[in-house]
């Protein structure tokens, strides 16, 4: 792809979530949501192959889909109130179409089914850019929207967290267990989101920086598949070992920055005389954590037949940029300690 149509497709990248960011009004709500998905589209078709093309067309009808049923839902909502505004959504029917919309937007279970497939179709560089980044702007809708009845979203939420879990389990493709990752910390951010907006957003940025790290040291090892992880250490010493911490802070062990969100949301659900949703959401965690360890264990603990020549990758020079994995590692790893910091900056 020529750099100058890339770079065009950047600007509108963030000109349609920029859009999304600023607007008070659903119609230009949705004009950013429509940039946003136009936009991303030739990336991932860019390297002209079936499967790409399919991940495409797959990502097109699902959110063709969901702004349709966006703008009908708000075009109801200007019928029933006469209003426009979208801190407006007052009355129940459109404001539950336009969080079903949402959920499909943003892959939320049981609405998650084209996630996995499309990200398993395109590389990992634009698939970072569909796990983070096209997420923001329907964040930035569903924490405008207050539903007079928060279950419905809770249950999507609590679904969410046991499906990106159980989904995971039986994955052998890097992608799809990135995707199924992504959805259960979906749940996690979603689950929180009527009683405190302040903790999704350290949950979402959290959760940014995490999977950035990890989809980054992905593509800098080449891997695709859970087997090739075996070949890490050969290839790349320092983040074979590096990885392990990564795996488990998104799971959420402590000491690691995994760790901060999970624990601040079960504390808010319990203050919120919810116990039982806290106590399944934690037991979904478990699940996920499962196959962050089984990463790890055919990453660090898994070696692979060598030879002296196949030892040598790890002693030549890299071309490609590690500063971005560096920084999005360190905050990874290390960020736990300013769990006090974060709390009182975003809930101030």
């Amino acid at each position: 792809m020529s750099p100058l149509i890339m770079y065009a497709l950047l600007i509108a990248l963030g000109l349609g979530t920029t859009i999304t960011f600023a607007s008070s009004h659903w119609l230009l709500a949705w004009m950013g949501l429509e940039i946003n998905t136009l936009a991303i589209l030739p990336l991932m078709a860019q390297t002209y192959h079936p499967r790409a093309v399919e991940a495409a067309t797959k990502y097109f009808l699902a959110q063709a889909t969901a702004t349709a049923t966006l703008l009908f839902a708000s075009i109801t909502n200007a019928w029933i109130t006469g209003q426009w505004e979208i801190y407006q959504m007052t009355h129940p029917l459109p404001t539950t179409m336009i969080v079903i919309a949402l959920a499909l937007k943003l892959g939320l279970a049981p609405m998650h089914s084209w996630l996995p497939e499309v990200l398993q179709g395109i590389s990992l560089t634009t698939g970072l850019l569909l796990s983070t980044w096209q997420k923001l702007a329907p964040f930035a809708l569903l924490m405008q929207i207050f539903p007079s009845n928060p279950y419905p979203l809770m249950s999507l939420a609590l679904l969410s967290a046991i499906v990106g879990g159980w989904g995971g389990l039986n994955q052998t493709q890097l992608r799809k267990l990135l995707a199924y990752s992504s959805i259960a910390h979906l749940g996690w951010m979603v689950v929180v989101l009527q009683f405190s907006a302040s903790l999704t957003l350290l949950a979402l940025s959290t959760y940014i920086a995490m999977t950035c790290s990890l989809f980054l040291l992905f593509n800098t090892n080449g891997t695709r598949t859970i087997n090739a992880l075996a070949i890490s250490w050969a290839n790349n010493p320092t983040l074979a070992a590096l990885a392990p911490m990564l795996l488990l802070s998104l799971g959420g062990l402590p000491p690691l920055t995994g760790f901060m969100p999970k624990w601040l949301i079960l504390q808010e659900l319990t203050k919120q005389d919810l116990p039982v949703l806290a106590t399944i959401q934690a037991l979904a965690a478990l699940l996920s954590l499962y196959f962050y360890l089984r990463l790890s264990y055919a990453m660090t603990l898994t070696m692979s037949p060598n030879n002296t020549t196949g030892l040598t990758p790890w002693r030549l020079t890299s071309i490609k940029p590690v500063l971005p994995l560096a920084i999005s590692s360190t905050s990874t790893v290390l960020l736990l300690p300013l769990a006090p910091a974060a709390t009182a900056l975003l809930m101030s």
